[in-house]
């Protein structure tokens, strides 16, 4: 990895609860049913802000926070009131994204799969802001290709974040969790880790694998007070999905009862109500939010 995997720099910026939420270069954002290349965003929820403080003070870790998902969960635990610190592995990235978010986030880069980088950048969150209460694992990448095109650095790439990372970042938390006797691991799974999908053997065994850590670690945590769940999005909006050709958009939206892919933020809102005392008996679920993709 290069010297920037090995910094941890930290970020400060200004948050105002009230103002409309950044675009975080996912485009523009849009009103409650108007439609974009993506679909009708119709859900009453798409925009909000949020009124409900229900994470007021608590400290919560996204990895792949920068973007996409992340970001969009980051930006909805401050509205409910934590304090956010961002993991990523691009120092520009960070930045950009603390900057948006204000000053109740913070940034570190890290590379998710060493286990030395994670163990110093939690040893700094807690040192500088307090015991690290809930952990969202959600750093991840895709390098697609069918079965038999599928070299041993892409399935080998994938592996690395998807599945190690969470494996890493899901140790260090839980470690220190235990000794408390709460906390909350939130793991990002996928619909592609329960009914696979062509072209993703690598991506797919990773989100599966999300799974059943999310489930193993609940039997192991839940007797020490700590609750771990994982979130299955289904075809989402996210950065990635802007170079998606509009004849594969149609056919995403045609296989989604409600016609249209979600937003991050209303993946968000369920990483939200699962890290909340909303949440306090569900342990060992994965939710899936797919729009109906998978019934």
């Amino acid at each position: 990895m290069n010297e920037a995997a090995n910094l941890v720099t930290t970020f400060g910026g200004r948050f105002d609860p009230f103002e409309s939420p950044p675009a975080s270069g996912l485009g523009k954002v849009r009103a409650p049913g108007e439609a974009s290349r993506f679909g009708s965003t119709s859900s009453p929820n798409v925009r909000r802000v949020a009124t409900i403080m229900r994470l007021q003070d608590r400290i919560a870790v996204v990895t792949g926070g920068a973007r996409g998902i992340g970001f969009a969960t980051a930006q909805r635990f401050i509205e409910e009131g934590a304090r956010v610190v961002l993991f990523d592995l691009e120092e520009k990235a960070v930045a950009a994204a603390v900057e948006k978010l204000g000053e109740l986030a913070s940034g570190h880069v890290v590379d998710v799969r060493e286990s030395e980088q994670v163990r110093r950048a939690f040893d700094t969150v807690e040192s500088s802001c307090g015991p690290v209460e809930i952990l969202v694992n959600n750093a991840g990448i895709t390098r697609d290709a069918m079965l038999h095109k599928m070299d041993d650095a892409s399935f080998d790439a994938v592996i690395g974040v998807n599945l190690r990372g969470v494996f890493v970042c899901g140790r260090e938390a839980a470690t220190r969790m235990r000794e408390r006797g709460r906390g909350v691991i939130l793991n990002t799974s996928s619909v592609v880790g329960i009914y696979g999908n062509v072209g993703q053997t690598n991506y797919a065994a990773t989100k599966a694998g999300v799974i059943a850590m999310t489930t193993t670690w609940a039997k192991e945590l839940g007797p020490r007070g700590v609750r771990v769940n994982a979130v299955a999005p289904g075809y989402t909006n996210t950065e990635m999905m802007q170079t998606v050709p509009e004849k594969v958009l149609e056919i995403l939206r045609s296989k989604t009862p409600l016609r249209r892919l979600a937003t991050p933020q209303e993946i968000a809102a369920a990483f939200a109500f699962l890290a909340s005392d909303d949440a306090s008996f569900i342990n060992g679920h994965v939710l899936s939010v797919d729009g109906g993709l998978t019934l």
